[in-house]
């Protein structure tokens, strides 16, 4: 899953907001397809810096940010995925073409599930502690890898008694958001344990603090630290990683992939 930033504030540095809407459209679209021509099989548009800290964006500016986008790209034949926690923005992303809603509430917010119901799009359901303006004040958990795993299995139970077909459903642990260092490496070690009832994880780790306090360099040094969060989350039963660096990304596990099938043949 390849990353496209619409915002002025990433934390990753790369947000392609501009001065006008037709320079925010261009650097979108351009950034889209390179992430395509680097071997992108999706394609995740987020509009609302979620940086811990950040300031909700209006859900006007929010809509105008990212519909002009996924209109030009509509015809790429990449699905596009839009990270979103606002029904209104969920609704009018799916008219648009989106394929996913990648939601860091987990469809949580009122009216989100009636949002995306009568759709068939994917959907990806992240686990957070609190906002992102509070979520890494204090996280504590008791016991963060059942806790998340419960989490994930209340939230499916939710969804399917809502008549969501739980062949939609993708899972995040939310690696970064109200979680420790020690959190983030206890959730990465024992990732494959999270799956609930066989659904597919999604794990975003790319450049993230956790990458930062771990090699003690800036986001825009943290490409390798990267790859091998990628590897090491794939290795533990990934099968989606968002990542800003697509072409790196996929000859790491390509690597990884024609090891896993030598030792099959074995």
């Amino acid at each position: 899953m390849g990353i496209v930033n619409l915002t002025p504030d990433s934390f990753s540095g790369d947000g392609i907001l501009a001065k006008s809407p037709q320079e925010t459209l261009e650097r979108a679209v351009a950034r889209a397809w390179e992430q395509i021509e680097a071997g992108a099989d999706i394609l995740d548009f987020g509009a609302e810096s979620t940086r811990p800290g950040s300031v909700p964006t209006p859900e006007d500016e929010e809509l105008r940010r990212i519909l002009p986008a996924l209109e030009a790209l509509s015809g790429c034949g990449v699905p596009l995925s839009v990270d979103t926690c606002k029904p209104a923005v969920m609704k009018a992303a799916l008219a648009a073409g989106a394929a996913m809603i990648n939601d860091i509430c987990a469809l949580q917010a009122p009216g989100a599930v009636e949002a995306v119901a009568g759709s068939g799009c994917a959907l990806c359901l992240m686990h957070m502690q609190g906002t992102p303006q509070t979520m890494q004040e204090a996280p504590h958990y008791h016991d963060i890898v059942s806790e998340v795993r419960d989490f994930f299995a209340a939230r499916v139970a939710a969804l399917t008694s809502a008549g969501i077909a739980r062949e939609r459903l993708i899972l995040d642990p939310g690696f970064g958001f109200g979680k420790t260092q020690e959190h983030n490496l206890r959730l990465l070690a024992r990732l494959d344990s999270l799956r609930v009832e066989g659904l597919p994880l999604l794990a975003g780790l790319s450049r993230k603090s956790l990458l930062g306090a771990l090699t003690g360099r800036p986001v825009s040094e943290r490409g390798a630290a990267s790859l091998a969060a990628a590897m090491l989350a794939v290795e533990r039963g990934a099968a989606i990683v968002r990542v800003h660096d697509v072409a790196a990304t996929r000859d790491a596990l390509a690597v990884h992939a024609a090891l896993k099938e030598m030792e099959r043949k074995q």
